[in-house]
């Protein structure tokens, strides 16, 4: 019998990591970050994805890959420093089978994290040859994965909006970065920070995305006010519809006090064999200067607000995982339950969340995502999952209305990039947007092809134009801010915005005095290589040309 739902569920998780790559040094702690996301978040999210295809589970989910995450995906020497990473894990997983062979509190757990880590390296190497975007590729061709786009250095538009050069650059090249890719247009876009603003709309919509996600509040309070809030989208006057997040579920999984990750039986984040070993025993498996790090080997779990964390027992977490999911479906239900009467549709209910949440901070977090589509597919038939274009696509007429200025995030209005400990680096960062525009109006010919009589000369200008455009992206990252007010990193975070910055202002320099010094950008142009298979400094000129062109059929 076919179903007939009366809502939709769209679970979206939104992919992303800064641009992270030191080859330097032989060993930067700071691209654990990205090591440890491919195997506690990406590897499990697979093997998820994987038996769910392999079980004929009918599943959606929609899903963001940042360019800066899909170019450290794809990158040679990244790759080869996971393996390297992944294999020292092996190899201390396998001393912690020796080590608690008679304890069997702790053997089965460290038989886990050997079959993990083993399995990790199988997938990673043989199965997707070391490119994780193939595995995510091909769930898109399947059909039960949407990935949609995300701008070229997640910058946080709100703030970079004094010069609209810099926000139709990271739009732009965020998209061509997805064709390169995927192989095709995206059709939804993932602001970051979901930071919207009034006529950010007019961008995407001149750069072919039908859709992007506003925080609750953006919808909430958009002109005029929605008639069924949050759970249909809106047309915002250029056509491009806005999705707004449905605050209950995303509580349900994010509230420190209510939400699932925090639950006894599950997995304790905060407490790493890193820490608790003998440092003698751990030292070859955390930083080499003598500093301890997270290895991922977790023996515990949450226990409670104590101390005396007890041993995890998988299976109790196993079965919270399941007992969560279904928990999360009723919930969802009565929601739809309450709409579907007082609605003209059926109700759209938008959850998303940063793709780390699951498997990194809440280890059982992908199999709860199993368990929710297993359930939603076989056990009810009240909700079905779907994405944005699938609901576009049945529901084409949408109300119009002009979400409000929002993000996500603390007060949910920009705050938590544009205060105290982070203000400082704007003025800098529009001061190097508009250099960025000049050197593009003044290097036309060249960026679009034009050589002249001195091919050799023109193409070291070509390059660093090419290389001060990635600089400024780089700087104009919304982590840099972020991981300022969080007050952790902070150190590297500053580091890195000064150290894009001043290289920029170098180029820059050069450009105009007309030295530029080849072997210091080829240095440069290997450690910043983000994007180096597209012409960046292009979308600078041409949106002055496209500002030029509006002002005139504005009389301007």
């Amino acid at each position: 019998m076919v179903k007939q739902p009366k809502g939709y569920l769209a679970l979206v998780l939104h992919a992303h990591l800064p641009f992270v790559r030191h080859p330097e040094e032989n060993y930067f702690i700071e691209e654990n970050w990205l090591f440890e996301a491919i195997t506690e978040t990406y590897i499990p999210l697979i093997r998820v994805f994987e038996s769910l295809t392999r079980d004929d589970i009918d599943f959606r989910v929609t899903m963001s890959i940042s360019p800066t995450l899909a170019a450290m995906f794809c990158d040679p020497l990244l790759q080869d420093r996971y393996l390297r990473h992944i294999n020292k894990l092996i190899e201390l997983a396998e001393k912690e089978l020796e080590r608690t062979a008679h304890d069997p509190q702790y053997h089965g757990l460290a038989l886990m994290y050997y079959g993990r880590f083993v399995d990790a390296r199988d997938i990673f190497t043989h199965r997707y040859q070391k490119n994780l975007i193939n595995a995510f590729k091909k769930f898109q061709e399947s059909g039960c994965l949407e990935i949609i786009a995300c701008c070229a250095t997640h910058g946080f538009l709100p703030n970079l909006n004094i010069n609209e050069s810099s926000v139709k650059a990271q739009i732009e090249i965020g998209i061509e970065q997805y064709r390169n890719h995927f192989g095709v247009a995206p059709k939804g876009m993932w602001l970051p920070e979901c930071g919207f603003y009034p006529g950010l709309d007019r961008l995407l919509k001149e750069a072919g995305i039908k859709y992007f996600f506003c925080d609750s509040h953006g919808i909430m309070n958009a002109d005029p006010q929605p008639q069924f809030g949050v759970y249909a989208p809106v047309y915002c006057p250029s056509g491009v519809a806005a999705f707004g997040r449905d605050w209950e579920s995303s509580k349900q999984v994010w509230s420190s006090k209510e939400g699932y990750p925090g639950d006894a039986a599950y997995r304790e984040y905060y407490r790493d064999i890193g820490f608790t070993s003998d440092f003698e025993y751990i030292k070859p498996y955390v930083h080499p200067d003598g500093f301890r790090i997270n290895t991922g080997i977790k023996y515990w779990r949450i226990t409670g607000e104590t101390e005396n964390k007890e041993p995890y027992q998988p299976l109790w977490a196993k079965e919270k995982a399941a007992m969560h999911a279904g928990d999360f479906i009723y919930n969802r239900q009565q929601q739809i339950g309450h709409l579907y009467p007082h609605m003209e549709r059926k109700p759209i209910i938008v959850a998303p969340y940063d793709a780390e949440l699951f498997g990194h901070w809440w280890f059982e977090g992908p199999q709860w995502i199993d368990f929710l589509a297993r359930k939603i597919s076989n056990e009810q038939d009240t909700l079905e999952m779907i994405t944005p274009s699938e609901y576009l696509k049945e529901y084409s007429t949408n109300q119009v209305a002009m979400p409000s200025p929002s993000s996500w995030g603390y007060k949910g209005f920009s705050e938590f990039w544009l205060e105290d400990s982070n203000s400082w680096i704007y003025p800098y960062l529009h001061e190097a947007a508009e250099l960025m525009k000049d050197l593009a109006a003044k290097n036309a010919d060249l960026i679009q092809g034009n050589f002249g009589k001195n091919p050799s000369k023109a193409a070291m200008r070509y390059r660093a134009l090419n290389q001060a455009a990635r600089e400024l992206l780089l700087a104009e990252s919304s982590d840099w801010p972020f991981i300022m007010k969080a007050g952790t990193m902070v150190a590297y975070a500053q580091k890195r915005i000064k150290q894009h910055l001043n290289r920029f202002y170098r180029l820059s320099d050069d450009l105009k005095n007309d030295c530029i010094d080849e072997a210091w950008l080829k240095e440069v142009e290997n450690k910043d290589n983000v994007f180096g298979d597209i012409n960046c400094v292009k979308y600078y000129l041409e949106t002055q040309k496209l500002s030029q062109q509006r002002e005139v059929n504005a009389g301007v």
